[in-house]
C-alpha cells in the first residue's frame, strides 16, 4: 500500500501532467485554424499551479516511492526553478505562436510534461528513475525545437539536438550500468555507502560516462558543440526554456551524483570542463553577430563559471552552485524573452545590428534587455553579480586560485560582448527596416517577472543564498 504523502510528494508533477493531458486531448478536438491560445492559458494555470504546489512539498520532507524520491530542501529549491521558468516561458508563447502563425497546442503540452522529467530529476534519488526522467526532459524539447516546421533552420536544430543528444544518453546510461556493475546498486544513498569502503576502477569509468551524458545537457565543453547551431534554429521561446529549467535539472542531477553518491574522480574532469567552458564560450561568443547564437556561446562560460562552484568545498560550493543556477535562469529567461518578442514573423530580426536605436524606438523593452545582460556580466544590483561573487568566494576559500582567476578574467572578456549590444541599443541610429515594436500585456508580464527577480536576487539574496545552504546540507547529510 502506497502512502497517501507519497502522492503529495510528487503533487507538482501530478499536476503538470494532468494539465498536459488535458491540453494534448483537446488540442486536436479544436478547429485546424483556431487560435490555441486557450489551451496556453490552461497550460499556463497549471504550470503556476504546480510552482505554488512546490511549496506545499515543505511540509512533507522525506523519502517517498520506495526510496526512489527525496524531498528535501534541495529538489524543492529546483522544482520552483523549473515552475517559474515554465509559467514565464508559456506566458511569453502566447504572442509568439500567434506572430509566428504556429497554431500547435501540442507545444503548450509538450512543455508542461517535459517540466515534469525536470522535477523529477532534482527529486530523483535513484539512477534508473533520473535517466527516465532526463528522457521525459529531453524528448520534449528535441520535439520544441522543431516546432517551427516552415523553417529549415527549425528542423535542423531539432535534428542535430535529437542525434547528439541520443548519443549522449546512451553514454549516460552506459555510465549508470557500470556503476551498477562496481556497486551493485543503482540507489545514490547505497552507491555512497559502498564507495566509502573504496572505490573501484570501474566506478571512476562509470563517474566519466555519465559526466558525459549530463555535460551535453549543461552544455559544457568540450560537449557544447550542438549548443550554437540548436539555439540559432529553435524557436526562441523554447531557448529560452531549454537554456534554463533543463539545464537547472541536469545540475542537480550531477550535484546529487557528485556530492551525495561521493562519485568518485570527480575534481579533475569537472575542474578541465570548467576552464574550456569558459574559455570556448567567451572567445566564441566575441565574433558572433547573431544574438541568438552570442547567448548560446554565452551559456556555455555560464556553464564553466557554475563548474567552478563544484570543484569548491562542499557545502559552500553547493549552495553557491544552487544560488548561481537560480540567477542564471531568470536573467537568461528573461534576455530570450525579449529576443523572442523582438525577433517578429519568421524570427527576421536576431542580428546585432538590428538593436541599432531599439533605446529609442522602445525605451522599455532595451532597458528590460539590458538589465539581462547587465546581470550576465555581473554588475552590482542584479543576481548575476552575487551569483558570480559566491562562485568564485567558494572556489577561493577551497584554495583554487588557478580556477578563480581563470574565471575573473574570462568574466572581464565577457564584458565586451554584452557591451557591445548595450552600446548599438543606446549609441546606434535606428535601421529603417526594423519594426517598432509594441510589447503586450503577455510578454511584458513575463517580462517584469524575470526583471524583479533578477533585481531581487542582486538587492536581497540573504533569503534565498539560506535555503540553498539549506539545500547543500541535506544533500550531503
Amino acid at each position: 500500500m502506497i502512502p497517501s504523502a507519497d502522492y503529495i510528494r510528487i503533487l507538482p508533477e501530478l499536476v503538470l501532467i494532468a494539465f498536459g493531458m488535458v491540453v494534448m486531448v483537446l488540442d486536436p478536438l479544436l478547429p485546424e485554424h483556431n487560435d490555441r491560445r486557450g489551451l496556453g492559458i490552461l497550460a499556463l494555470v497549471g504550470a503556476v499551479a504546480a510552482t505554488v504546489l512546490t511549496l506545499v512539498q515543505a511540509a512533507y520532507r522525506g523519502s517517498a516511492w520506495f526510496g526512489m524520491i527525496q524531498v528535501d530542501s534541495f529538489s524543492i529549491f529546483f522544482h520552483f526553478i523549473v515552475g517559474f521558468v515554465a509559467s514565464a516561458v508559456i506566458l511569453a508563447s502566447l504572442e509568439y505562436l500567434s506572430v509566428q502563425r504556429i497554431r500547435l497546442g501540442e507545444y503548450y503540452g509538450l512543455i508542461l510534461l517535459g517540466s515534469v522529467g525536470m522535477m523529477l530529476m532534482s527529486s530523483a534519488v535513484e539512477l534508473v528513475l533520473i535517466f527516465i526522467a532526463l528522457e521525459i526532459s529531453s524528448i520534449s524539447t528535441y520535439i520544441l525545437a522543431g516546432v517551427r516546421r516552415r523553417a529549415a533552420a527549425g528542423a535542423e536544430a531539432s535534428i542535430k539536438y535529437f542525434l547528439l543528444g541520443s548519443f549522449a544518453t546512451a553514454f549516460f546510461l552506459y555510465g549508470v550500468a557500470l556503476m551498477f556493475g562496481a556497486t551493485g546498486s543503482t540507489s545514490i544513498y547505497a552507491i555512497a555507502a559502498t564507495l566509502r569502503n573504496g572505490a573501484p576502477v570501474l566506478a571512476y569509468v562509470a563517474m566519466a560516462l555519465m559526466f558525459v551524458g549530463l555535460g551535453f545537457k549543461v552544455a559544457s565543453a568540450p560537449f557544447h558543440v550542438w549548443t550554437p547551431d540548436v539555439y540559432e534554429g529553435a524557436p526562441a521561446p523554447v531557448v529560452a526554456l531549454m537554456s534554463t529549467a533543463p539545464k537547472a535539472a541536469a545540475f542537480a542531477v550531477l550535484l546529487r551524483i557528485v556530492f551525495a553518491a561521493a562519485a568518485p574522480g570527480w575534481f579533475w574532469v569537472v575542474w578541465c570542463s570548467a576552464v574550456l567552458s569558459m574559455c570556448i564560450g567567451n572567445i566564441g561568443a566575441l565574433v558572433q553577430n547573431n544574438v541568438k547564437r552570442l547567448l548560446a556561446y554565452s551559456s556555455i562560460a555560464h556553464a564553466g563559471y557554475l563548474l567552478v562552484a563544484f570543484a569548491a568545498a562542499k557545502d559552500i560550493g553547493i549552495s553557491a552552485a544552487m544560488f548561481y543556477a537560480a540567477s542564471y535562469a531568470v536573467m537568461n529567461l528573461g534576455a530570450f524573452i525579449v529576443i523572442a518578442h523582438f525577433a517578429g514573423a519568421n524570427e527576421r530580426y536576431v542580428a546585432i545590428d538590428d538593436y541599432a536605436g531599439l533605446g529609442r524606438r522602445a525605451p522599455i523593452l532595451a532597458a528590460m534587455l539590458s538589465i539581462f545582460l547587465l546581470s550576465l556580466i555581473g554588475i552590482p544590483i542584479t543576481g548575476g553579480f552575487f551569483a558570480k561573487f559566491y562562485v568564485f568566494s567558494a572556489a577561493l576559500q577551497s584554495n583554487l586560485v588557478g580556477l578563480t582567476i581563470v574565471g575573473v578574467i574570462n568574466s572581464a572578456i565577457a564584458a565586451y560582448y554584452y557591451l557591445r549590444l548595450i552600446v548599438v541599443m543606446y549609441m546606434r541610429e535606428p535601421r529603417d527596416q526594423a519594426p517598432m515594436i509594441a510589447m503586450p500585456a503577455s510578454v511584458g508580464f513575463s517580462v517584469a517577472a524575470a526583471a524583479i527577480a533578477t533585481i531581487y536576487l542582486g538587492v536581497l539574496p540573504g533569503r534565498v543564498l539560506d535555503y540553498a545552504l539549506q539545500g547543500a546540507r541535506a544533500l550531503i547529510k
